[in-house]
């Protein structure tokens, strides 16, 4: 079944829309990356943050449980 195009011309259209889609894939691809990664830095930041927070809690509390007992 012919459209009207050549198979050249076809080819090339159909070679030209997949690059273009790889790219995009790629450039999503890219951001997910950056996002995945600025994620885990946070994470890590949050945790580097609330484990001193945690032990001083747990200091305190011990103080707290020897003056009741």
């Amino acid at each position: 079944m012919d459209a009207g195009a050549s198979e050249d011309k076809a080819n090339k259209a159909s070679e030209e829309l997949v690059g273009t889609r790889v790219g995009r894939m790629e450039g999503k691809l890219t951001l997910l990356l950056w996002a995945v990664g600025v994620n885990v830095a946070a994470t890590m930041a949050v945790f580097g943050i609330l484990v001193p927070i945690s032990r001083q809690l747990g200091e305190i509390s011990a103080q707290l449980a020897r003056l009741i007992h």
